[in-house]
């Protein structure tokens, strides 16, 4: 008796382990198998036929202890939409949708009167809660169509950077930054936007699921925080000398990796439509600046420091010399006589830092 009660619980047990094993093999195949096909299934009964689901690449912050912040990422949500021959109350549609979301009246009523038109948009992006309540009113002629569109979480954040998407023509790609130096990288196909988290966990093939989702990423090297702390310094130093523009940026100079870079006047990537045009390029990687005076104050030091010269050194300015067959100028082409170092530095004389130059001889120039 008691070896068929133990007989019985090993088939009761078979049999439930049976039917896990069908459930998860089912579940695999569901979610794994065929779980792009369901996806893109469910997308088509919100989607208008004539319509691509918008998928592309995020872009991203790197925080110190290796977490991710999204710069540039999608965000779902619907179209609105009025096919104006099923529209039969077009006052009370406009009543019940007026109380969840803003609609413009006198266009709401003109494009309902377009009775032989099937397909008119009311609202663009509208948010998936604010399209459920939409949904929920079910009034015959209001559709809701699955919409993705670019999103910039951190709004101004690194907005130089990261650049933003506009249309090229009838084309819809990367027109600043980032966004533009690596459209092709961040273009990807339909589809590859859905994370399948049951393989996450139950499959030995997530880790190349996750690599297929994250087809088109990039991240970049800005470290939020850093890129924060130096654009609010770039803003005070813009409002106490009222100055038309100001660049900072922060960089490793162990290995070049650039931790901020902040230009302003700045612009919110979310809301860029009424900024002037000017304000989008970086002029730090875009724009072309003769370095000159610059260099001068660096080829001074290194003169100090060769010992090549010292405060107490002059040489005879005559406002111009000839250099391998060129003649180079004073920018005002006048000679100064004798002249010490402090004063080519206070008079950027081109002259004075051409001597320097050629007293510390040109294999020490080059290798510093």
């Amino acid at each position: 008796m008691k070896i068929l009660n133990f007989s019985r619980l090993n088939v009761l047990y078979g049999a439930i382990l049976f039917v896990a094993f069908i459930l998860i093999g089912r579940l695999y195949f569901l979610q794994i198998v065929n779980g792009e096909s369901f996806s893109d299934e469910a997308d088509r009964q919100y989607v208008n036929p004539n319509q691509k689901i918008f998928s592309r690449g995020s872009i991203y912050f790197k925080y110190k202890n290796g977490d991710l912040f999204p710069a540039a990422t999608l965000k779902t949500g619907f179209t609105l939409v009025m096919n104006p021959k099923l529209l039969e109350n077009p006052e009370e549609a406009y009543k019940k949708l007026s109380g969840i979301v803003e609609i413009d009246m006198n266009a709401f009523y003109n494009k309902a009167n377009k009775k032989d038109d099937p397909y008119e948009q009311i609202l663009d992006r509208v948010s998936l809660e604010t399209g459920q309540k939409i949904e929920d009113l079910n009034i015959e002629g209001i559709n809701l169509y699955r919409q993705r569109w670019r999103f910039y979480p951190g709004g101004k954040l690194a907005c130089h950077t990261v650049g933003f998407l506009g249309f090229k023509g009838d084309v819809l790609e990367g027109r600043y930054g980032v966004e533009r130096y690596y459209d092709d990288l961040l273009q990807r196909k339909d589809g590859n936007l859905y994370t399948n988290f049951f393989a996450e966990v139950f499959s030995n093939i997530s880790s190349s699921l996750h690599k297929e989702n994250r087809e088109g990423d990039i991240i970049l090297s800005i470290e939020p925080s850093v890129q924060s702390f130096l654009e609010s310094e770039v803003l005070k130093i813009s409002e106490k000398w009222k100055t038309e523009l100001v660049n900072g940026v922060i960089i490793n100079p162990k290995n070049g990796e650039i931790y901020a870079l902040a230009t302003y006047p700045d612009f919110d990537l979310n809301n860029y439509s009424q900024e002037d045009v000017s304000v989008f390029s970086d002029p730090f990687v875009e724009n072309v600046y003769e370095m000159g005076s610059i260099i001068k104050p660096l080829t001074m030091a290194i003169g100090l420091d060769t010992g090549a010269v010292s405060a107490e050194t002059t040489y005879d300015d005559k406002g111009y010399l000839i250099l391998n067959g060129s003649k180079i100028s004073n920018y005002d082409g006048k000679g100064r006589g004798v002249v010490e170092m402090q004063e080519v530095l206070n008079q950027s004389l081109n002259t004075g830092v051409a001597f320097v130059a050629n007293q510390v001889g040109k294999e020490k120039m080059a290798k510093y």
